[in-house]
């Protein structure tokens, strides 16, 4: 990376940072309906500042503790925790990614792409978005992830865990009773707590 690319990246992440708290300060909450949040990991990640990219996430966390991210956003988030050295984080994270996408980690991994019929609740979990996700195995910064990455999701643990989302998503689509839908959602979200 050139000393420019980079200084427009450092520019980036102050850019939205500074837009975010003008934010707070006009409306006394962050109100980012642009979205503006989500952006500088992508950021962190370019630069290989990682201390800098879990220090942005550790504010995320506080500042948006009911925000679940986007899909490629918690696998950015999965990826940070990785390479700090943060690996029981790192694997509740990747559950969670499993959860916003559970096609992310096949294009991830480049492997088929095969629909699963089940509640997919927006456009964001469904195979054509996991599609966009720009991140690979194959890229050199993300080799070692991506065999830590493979040996959890082989683990029993994610296995049992995984499976019983899934069985759970199925049920969702096809559950006409209210209460009990919203049960089975309820249900389907206290699996991160277990990962």
């Amino acid at each position: 990376m050139t000393p420019k690319e980079i200084e427009k990246y450092k520019k980036y992440i102050s850019d939205v940072k500074r837009a975010l708290a003008a934010e707070k300060r006009k409306f006394g909450f962050y109100h980012d309906g642009r979205g503006m949040r989500y952006y500088p990991p992508k950021a962190y990640i370019k630069l290989k500042d990682y201390k800098g990219g879990l220090s942005y996430f550790k504010w995320f966390a506080k500042n948006f503790p009911d925000d679940m991210g986007y899909p490629d956003f918690l696998l950015e988030w999965t990826f940070i925790l990785f390479v700090t050295n943060n690996l029981r984080n790192a694997e509740q994270k990747a559950f969670e990614t499993f959860c916003a996408n559970t096609y992310l980690f096949d294009k991830f991994f480049d492997r088929p792409i095969i629909h699963i019929d089940k509640y997919e609740f927006s456009n964001i979990q469904n195979p054509s978005y996991a599609a966009s996700i720009e991140y690979s195995y194959q890229q050199v910064d993300f080799k070692e992830f991506g065999e830590w990455l493979t040996h959890y999701l082989q683990s029993e643990k994610f296995k049992q865990l995984s499976s019983k989302f899934i069985e759970l998503q199925k049920r969702i689509k096809y559950e006409k009773n209210s209460d009990l839908r919203s049960a089975l959602i309820n249900e389907s979200w206290q699996l991160s707590d277990e990962a």
